[in-house]
This record gives C-alpha cells, structure tokens and sequence, in this order.
C-alpha cells in the first residue's frame, strides 16, 4: 500500500461534550498548518499553552479557545511523521471548529484508522500492533484489555516472528538437500527435518490455542440455549443475566422470538440467545420464531440444551423430538452432533427429586440446576469458563482476530500435509512448497505479506482520528 503523503487532521476524542477536546494533524506540514491557528513557536515534546484563532488572524475577534499544542517530531511519533495535537475544551462546536481551521489551511480530514495506518506504513508498528489499538479501544472488559495490550506491546507478534524464523530456517535445510542430492548423507531423513517439524507443529498448535481464547475474551462466546416449551430456558437466561432480560410464565410459547443478551461472567464477554420453544406450531410469528432460533444455532459457539429434569427422556429422545419439528429436519441433530462438546442442563431440579450437580464426560456435560432459585447456576458458570478456556488462563495471553485464526489454521493444516509428504514418500520438493505457503499465512498477521485490499478492509473498521 502507498503511503499517501497528505497532511491530515480529525478529531481524536468521543463524540460530545467533555472536559478537554483533541485535535490531531499527522504530515509533512503539520507544525506549519498549526501555527496557523495558535500562533506560536512549538518545541518537539513540549506542552505549550496558546490560543487558538480563526482565519489566521490573531485577534480577540477571531479567538476560538484556549489550551495546550503539543509537538511530536517525525520519526519519534505515532505514525512516524510530524505530528501535533491541539487540547481545548471538549465542546463540539469548538472542536468542529478547530477541524475546519485546520482543513483551510491545509489539511484533509482522516479517513478512519489512517492514523494507525501510516504507523504501520511507517514501521512503527506491525498490522497485529495496529489491530490490538481498535481492540483495546473496543475491549468489553479488563481482561480482554490486557490481553489487547499485550499484543500492543508486541507478545503476538514476537511468537508469530519466531515462528516464521523457524520455518524458514527449515526451509533453508529442506531446499539445500534437494539441490544437492548427490550427498552421501540423506538430509531428508536424518531425523531432522522430521524433528524440526514437530517443534514447529506443537509451536503453531499451542499459539493457535491461545489465540482462540484471545479472540474469545475479546469478541465474546456466542451461547445459544434450546428446548421444548416450558422447559425454562427463559429463567436460565435471566438467571445468568442476573436481572428480568425475558418474560417467564407458564404458558407455552411465551418466548416468540430470539432474545440477545449480552452479559460478562469474570470478564468473559457472553452473548446469551435464548429462543422460541421448539415445538410444531400453525402461529406464524411462532414459526418464524423457530426458523430463527435455527439460525442462531447454525452461528453458535456451544448450545446448552434445557430440558425439564421432570421428564425423564433422553438426549437421543430429545433430539429426535426436536429434529421432527417443521423447518429443523436433520439439520438440528447434525448441528449438534457437530459440537466438539455437548452441554446438557435438567433443569427444574427444586421440583424434582434431583439434585444440583455436574457430571462430565470429554464429549458431554450434564449440569443439573434449577434456574428459578439460582441453585447449581454456578456449576454451569464454571463450565462456560472452561469451554472458553479460561480457567487455565496462563501469563503472557495477547488479542486475536478471526483472521488471525483463520491464518494460523491454514498454516498448521499446511505443515501438517508437509509432515505426511515427507513421511509418505519423501517428497521435499511438496514440504518446502508448503512450507513457503504457511509462512506466507503467518506473515499476513503481521502485515509483512498482505494485500492492499486487506489493509482497506482492516484500518476502515478503526475510529477516526486513530
């Protein structure tokens, strides 16, 4: 991507009224187009208090505000070039004011994310760098935002440079004994390569882990909750919520429509979708109801299925009940038979001669609980936690993206047909092919190898003036 050589400006603090307001330039003419406005001889990292005027003219008639400018010189700064800020008060008038100063004498107004942009254009950061600033901005809570300062400070980025130095060494080893197949020594098969490999299998496997549970503290799991009728799935969802977020009665078919909320259990981000009873019906809304509800199950993170602990049948039973009903077919049973993981809830059990309780098996978990009077709510609590995988939170946790996932699948999934060429037939000219190929994914996280499309695509989602 060119760096365009603009000098630009936006307002770089929230919307609305507050104690101070900030005006940002980032260019070549940065110093020049501000001087315009406060009149004043700025030294770099200084905070200088001035007036701000209008029209280039330092009168009282033109005053528009007083506060600090400060100076930052390019390559010490943010995006590398010069930059200055202008702290007035927080007022949007004003602040809307100072922006059009700046714009007529000079500046353009910033696209979103430009700021960040031209630091990475700039080398003062990497795009995972770049990417861990909206994610800090956007964090929903002080776990997620450490974990996106982590990345800010260059945690991710420094695994994914070691593990990209890894591979490329191997390549080097790998691409050298097909050159030179005239050696004695077999290099393919001394045992090297295949252990090289594995340390970078085991490297990839375990920095994907982490960052699964990064992209989970920072985007939140998607939990979606499924039954019959009157099974409670409404007071489960108001029982993790803490408050009334749905309207509980006896009668079937209260809930009509999928219902969202989003809560936090120990600063993990829960999107909680509770939906319409399962069941066959000729109501039209409640039809519709139940197509959405298998939308959201399609989309789901893990299903926690709520049955009534007064009623004895089975999962089998369950599902194939639920599979029956007009619009899911097969479809629902598939999907759930899909999940690495089932989560089963009895609930009711203040009404039942069960009592509160968890029992888990690798595939399947059942908690017993009665969501009416909270009983057994922290079992499932905890088990949420640990599918996120949080429990065994360790030091060192950084931020993720989707696309950083996807990038760090793509290049396991890549090294591990290397390992079954090389062990199969002892094809190094196919390992080093996908060798070359998983580094490419792994140097897309950093930006090191990166489209200009997806550098558009990503800096777009920033805040302006940032």
């Amino acid at each position: 991507m060119q760096l365009d050589t603009d000098t630009i400006a936006a307002i770089a603090t929230p919307t609305g009224k507050g104690g101070v307001g900030i005006i940002r330039l980032s260019g070549s003419h940065a110093l020049a187009i501000s001087k315009k406005i406060h009149f004043t001889e700025l030294k770099a990292r200084y905070a200088h208090f001035c007036s701000f005027y209008q029209h280039a003219e330092k009168n009282n008639d033109n005053l528009l505000d007083e506060g600090l400018a400060i100076y930052f010189k390019g390559p010490h700064s943010f995006t590398g070039e010069d930059v200055v800020e202008l702290q007035g008060h927080g007022g949007p008038v004003i602040l809307d004011a100072l922006l059009k100063e700046c714009i007529s004498s000079g500046a353009r107004v910033a696209r979103p994310g430009e700021f960040s942009e031209r630091a990475f254009l700039n080398d003062k950061l990497d795009l995972a760098q770049a990417e861990a600033i909206a994610d800090l901005i956007d964090s929903s809570s002080l776990e997620a935002a450490k974990n996106a300062v982590r990345s800010l400070k260059g945690e991710f980025s420094n695994k994914i440079n070691d593990l990209v130095q890894s591979m490329v060494e191997l390549r080097i080893y790998v691409e050298a004994a097909i050159d030179f197949p005239e050696e004695e020594i077999d290099f393919l098969n001394d045992g090297h390569v295949a252990t090289s490999l594995q340390i970078i299998i085991d490297q990839l496997s375990k920095i994907l882990q982490s960052a699964h549970q990064g992209r989970v503290m920072q985007e939140g799991l998607s939990i979606v909750i499924i039954g019959k009728p009157n099974a409670g799935k409404s007071s489960l969802l108001n029982a993790l919520a803490g408050h009334d977020a749905a309207i509980v009665t006896d009668i079937e078919g209260t809930t009509r429509d999928v219902l969202r909320e989003k809560i936090l259990i120990d600063g993990l981000p829960l999107h909680i979708i509770d939906t319409a009873g399962l069941r066959n019906t000729q109501d039209t809304v409640e039809k519709i109801g139940v197509e959405r509800a298998f939308s959201a199950i399609k989309e789901a993170d893990d299903v926690l299925i709520v049955r009534d602990s007064n009623n004895n049948e089975t999962l089998d039973t369950l599902l194939k009940d639920l599979s029956a009903i007009d619009g899911l077919g097969h479809g629902l049973q598939e999907k759930i038979k899909a999940l690495e993981h089932i989560t089963i809830i009895n609930n009711k059990c203040d009404e039942s001669s069960l009592e509160a309780g968890i029992k888990e098996t690798p595939q399947q978990t059942e908690i017993t609980l009665s969501a009416k009077n909270g009983e057994g709510i922290n079992y499932l609590k905890q088990h949420i936690k640990r599918i996120a995988g949080i429990l065994n939170q360790t030091e060192g946790q950084f931020t993720a993206r989707r696309r950083h996932l996807n990038a760090l699948d793509n290049a396991l999934n890549l090294v591990k047909e290397g390992q079954q060429q090389l062990l199969q037939s002892g094809a190094g000219e196919l390992l080093a092919e996908d060798l070359r190929q998983a580094q490419n994914f792994l140097s897309s996280i950093t930006g090191e190898f990166s489209s200009d499309d997806l550098l558009g695509e990503i800096f777009s989602s920033f805040c302006i003036g940032k």
